[in-house]
């Protein structure tokens, strides 16, 4: 008779300490990223998150300056919220204390005009951006004959800079320059409203389109050509495969490059600052935020700290806006071209 060895009861182990290190450190599970992006949030905060928190602190301090009623120098203090109330309500201070509505002319009085301007410039140039980047892009895609030279023939404008790109067109605009002569006529450009903005819009819209086109281009790329092959067995016209083959697969890269050119036309700067010095007309057609921020900061850095403020928001809820509800997402944008590739 044999008696059954009673089993005992296995009981878990723990991990020693220097398994659980190496594992942390173990890039082939994964237990290496927090190591690996680490450095460059570090590098984020500083470079990025810490001017965001100094400019904010900096818009609720007041500018140091002479006292208007007394004729002292007074080094600032905290300021609330007239920084903000000076741009976006166009009140400024008057001698002996209180505030009004700031004089025609004063930065203070601009900020709507600018804010009008800069939206302006973004419709149209993108609108416009869109329209001949997609041309471009459908070009550049097709199979014929000296095709690598004209899409680097279609991407110069956008490698030359952008001070070189504002000299160019100051000249193609000047009252004696290539437009006045093609068009026969005797506009003055960079001194009238329309003509100073039409003359921005033309310059960025020539330069920045091939970016467009680049990311456009990508887009369709991923498109098989059996789509089209179908398409065409089953009688589509050339104009039923754009509108339900090409732009609902294209649809994820042209927001994503939308998104990126609204963004960076809301603060455009160098471009309409070399152009017409953001003047125009009554002085101010083409004067944008950022054109205004750099006026402010020569008279009071914490006001214009308000303003940089106010942009980034703007800027930021802009973006927010497109990721959120207009389906501009570059990981789902890369998702659904896998797919579509397969």
């Amino acid at each position: 008779m044999t008696s059954a060895t009673p089993t005992v009861a296995e009981t878990p182990r723990s991990t020693p300490p220097n398994k659980r290190r190496r594992k942390l450190f173990n890039l082939s599970e994964g237990g290496g990223a927090p190591l690996l992006v680490a450095p460059t949030l570090i590098l984020l905060a500083v470079v990025i998150g810490y001017p965001v928190i100094k400019a904010v602190f900096m818009s609720f301090q007041k500018d140091p300056g002479l006292d208007k009623a007394t004729g002292l120098f007074v080094s600032g203090g905290f300021a609330g919220f007239s920084n903000y109330t000076h741009w976006l309500f166009q009140q400024c201070d008057v001698p002996g204390g209180g505030r009004t509505s700031c004089p025609a002319g004063s930065l203070g009085a601009e900020f709507w005009t600018a804010m009008g301007n800069t939206v302006l410039f973004t419709v149209l140039s993108v609108a416009i951006e869109v329209v001949l980047g997609m041309w471009f892009a459908i070009i550049m895609h097709r199979k014929f004959r000296g095709r690598g030279l004209v899409r680097a023939a279609i991407l110069i404008p956008w490698a030359i800079p952008t001070a070189v790109t504002a000299k160019l067109f100051f000249f193609i605009f000047a009252f004696n320059g290539i437009a006045n002569k093609i068009l026969h006529t005797h506009i003055l450009w960079t001194g009238d409203a329309w003509p100073a903005r039409i003359a921005v819009i033309s310059a960025d819209v020539w330069k920045t389109t091939p970016f467009m086109a680049l990311l456009i281009l990508a887009g369709l790329q991923v498109i098989p050509d059996e789509v089209y092959e179908a398409a065409k067995v089953d009688g589509a016209t050339t104009v039923q495969r754009f509108m339900q083959i090409t732009l609902p697969l294209v649809k994820p890269a042209l927001m994503v490059a939308v998104l990126f050119r609204t963004l960076d036309v809301l603060r455009i700067f160098d471009l309409p600052y070399i152009l017409t010095g953001g003047g125009g007309g009554k002085g101010d057609a083409t004067t944008t935020l950022s054109i205004l921020v750099i006026a402010q900061i020569r008279q009071g850095f914490n006001s214009a700290a308000a303003l940089s403020t106010i942009t980034f928001v703007f800027i930021f809820l802009v973006a927010y806006v497109f990721v959120k509800f207009l389906g501009a997402n570059v990981v789902e944008t890369q998702d659904q071209q896998r797919k579509a590739a397969h």
